[in-house]
């Protein structure tokens, strides 16, 4: 580490970045039991990986798919995906991000290099942990240890830590001054929501949106809609109590699936003659799915699917929805390129371009993870 620097420096301070941390993580040992609070040991980064301290994290519906086990992963595990922190230690070769840096980890990486970095169209980079449950890092091992058993990594990025190590393609550089409780939830939330408007469905000025679910996420998705001009945002929830937020956010009308005797689909099909022009599913449930599609207008209108699809379920649905013109996505991180886009997320942000506050709920110590969950669960 010292060759280069032409003078003497002591033996300890070339060592520095190399050494193990011991901190405190919320490890899942199993599905369906609380976080339990532990020491673990956090090794150095290795090549082209960066150690990073966990300032704010938060929680998402993602995280508690895996403890119910709708998204199958192997324990232990630390989950978290969507973050900010500053760069404690950088490994070997890497050039795009050194200690102090303020960074958002991402769960979508960007290489550069595959396919679907090198085409305009894509944003689902080869390297992501996705559907790979592998919950390891690109050398087949883990930075994690506690108890002396081994600990799996979640997405690539791990954020209930105060120390996670990621790879260099999976960490965004942001602005110094950007307020890290906050922008977050551009790790995540915000950027899949806002994204899978104004990105994936290219939502136009004047169009008419469902978005099925009401959540962060869903909430984001609202925000993207109107930014894009649509003339009317339909929010579709059975909480009422989310209602009051997204009106103000930018919903024009909002309506519960309990208030009616008949499918949502025709509910909305009625309130809008021949069917919306986008409609987003925000929930990750299969039913939820085929509505959002049923209640597109049947020759142009684009259904989106936002919300992560529980393992081992199947979708039967009529054929004819498709033939007869219907466009149906999936959106994985608003189909933003994670590492382009994230700096200029926050900027605009910065920018005061759209809001993040009325997103954020409850603010809590983090060893009341299990609380956070809690809230959750509980629609609040």
């Amino acid at each position: 580490l010292c060759g280069d620097l032409k003078m003497p420096v002591p033996f300890p301070f070339s060592l520095l970045c190399l050494q193990v941390i011991k901190c405190k993580a919320a490890v899942l040992w199993e599905a369906n039991k609380p976080f339990s609070i532990e020491e673990v040991e956090v090794a150095p980064p290795k090549e082209h990986e960066v150690r990073i301290k966990i300032m704010a994290t938060g929680i998402c519906r993602s995280d508690d798919h895996v403890i119910t086990g709708a998204l199958v992963m192997p324990f232990p595990i630390i989950l978290g995906h969507e973050a900010a922190g500053v760069v404690e230690s950088v490994g070997q070769r890497v050039t795009s991000i050194k200690p102090g840096d303020k960074v958002i980890p991402l769960f979508v990486p960007q290489c550069g290099e595959c396919k679907s970095c090198l085409n305009t169209k894509g944003n689902l980079c080869i390297k992501t942990d996705l559907g790979t449950s592998a919950g390891l890092m690109s050398d087949g091992t883990t930075r994690f240890t506690c108890k002396g058993k081994a600990i799996h990594h979640f997405v690539g990025t791990s954020t209930f830590t105060e120390y996670t190590v990621v790879h260099e393609s999976a960490v965004a550089k942001i602005d110094s001054a950007a307020p890290l409780e906050k922008v977050c939830l551009i790790g995540c939330g915000f950027s899949t929501g806002y994204g899978a408007a104004l990105q994936t469905a290219k939502v136009e000025p004047g169009s008419t949106c469902a978005v099925f679910g009401l959540g962060g996420v869903g909430l984001s998705v609202v925000m993207g809609c109107k930014v894009a001009g649509a003339s009317r945002i339909i929010a579709v929830d059975i909480n009422s109590d989310k209602f009051a937020k997204a009106k103000e956010l930018g919903a024009t009308d909002c309506i519960n699936p309990k208030d009616f005797n008949k499918p949502i689909h025709e509910v909305l099909m009625e309130m809008t003659g021949e069917g919306v022009d986008y409609s987003f599913e925000v929930i990750g449930r299969t039913d939820t799915m085929t509505a959002a599609l049923a209640c597109c207008q049947n020759n142009y209108g684009v259904s989106v699917i936002v919300g992560v699809p529980p393992a081992a379920q199947k979708i039967t649905f009529d054929p004819m929805l498709l033939f007869t013109g219907r466009s149906w996505k999936g959106s994985v991180f608003g189909g933003w390129k994670s590492k382009d886009a994230v700096p200029k997320l926050v900027a605009d942000y910065m920018k005061k371009k759209f809001v993040l506050d009325p997103l954020i709920t409850h603010t809590l110590p983090w060893t009341k993870i299990n609380e956070g969950f809690d809230l959750l669960r509980t629609g609040k």
